[in-house]
């Protein structure tokens, strides 16, 4: 899509009046507003679809990362029972596994909180649409009684004048124009070479290594 969900909320929330203004010279105000509900309404059935998705995300990294947790727990304990039967070999693999695990909880602990702030944003979203959709058809019934009066007046059925005529466009074209850019992106660098890949590589294992040998002498030291 063209326009994303945020954009496309903000834009029937808050808007100008020029489609509407159109609408109004062309004499069809009425099916202008109307069709302004009708996407109101689609727009809140998008809303609430990628909130269930959001929730089906954050349901299943809030599984992962408690079944994280206890496999964190459960290895720590192994470790303890290797170090007492003076299985050091083991005691070290499982300080590498335990930092594998260390590394992906605070991923999950980020990714379930993004949920929770999409879903209150989802969330703020679906009553937002909601309140404008009520003042939409508000607006369509004064509408529609304008022109009922205009009728039984002996006008010319072509809707309320002067500034009451602006006041209703103005009312009723908040359903139509704003776009907000949402952008951006993660830029590439350069790839590095393979000497340098070679190195990094190295390093990193020397680094994990260092950092199984310190958590092993935490271990150690707790007995």
């Amino acid at each position: 899509m063209s326009e994303s969900l945020a954009s496309r909320v903000k834009r029937l929330v808050s808007g100008s009046a020029n489609m509407i203004v159109t609408a109004v010279e062309s004499l069809a105000p009425e099916m202008v507003m109307e069709e302004a509900i009708r996407e109101v309404d689609n727009a809140i059935d998008d809303v609430r679809a990628e909130l269930g998705r959001v929730m089906t995300r954050q349901y299943h990294a809030t599984r992962r990362l408690a079944g994280e947790n206890k496999k964190h727990e459960e290895l720590s304990e192994s470790i303890r029972v290797a170090l007492g039967e003076k299985r050091e070999d083991l005691a070290e693999a499982g300080v590498g596994k335990l930092l594998d695990i260390e590394a992906q909880i605070p991923v999950l602990e980020a990714a379930i909180g993004e949920t929770r702030e999409a879903q209150a944003e989802l969330e703020g979203y679906v009553a937002a649409l909601r309140g404008r959709k009520s003042e939409m058809k508000e607006e369509l019934r004064e509408y529609r009684a304008s022109q009922k009066d205009a009728a039984a007046n002996g006008g010319d059925g072509g809707g309320p004048k002067g500034s009451d005529t602006e006041r209703r466009v103005e009312k009723a074209s908040e359903a139509f124009d704003r776009a907000m850019e949402i952008g951006g992106g993660i830029g590439g660098g350069d790839t590095p070479d393979r000497k340098s890949a070679a190195l990094n590589a190295e390093l990193e294992k020397l680094a994990r290594k260092n950092r199984v040998n310190e958590r092993l002498a935490q271990f150690k030291e707790q007995g």
